[in-house]
């Protein structure tokens, strides 16, 4: 039986470690959108949709707390 992120698991974590949590998923999001029309990793729309997703993961994480 694998581990899996859950609601309840995902409101057992403190506070921070949710707003880490969003910022880390939503920059690693942002940052591969690129790749779908072809963009490398190191682009500059991928270092901006970095930092955008890592702002909306910042701020769902704290939504979630």
């Amino acid at each position: 039986m694998g581990h899996r992120l859950t609601v309840e698991a995902y409101r057992g974590l403190p506070v921070q470690a949710r707003i880490w949590l969003g910022i880390l998923v939503g920059s690693t999001t942002g940052g591969f959108v690129p790749s779908l029309w072809g963009a490398g990793l190191f682009s500059y729309s991928a270092l901006l949709l970095s930092g955008v997703g890592a702002f909306v993961g910042l701020w769902v994480g704290y939504k979630m707390s």
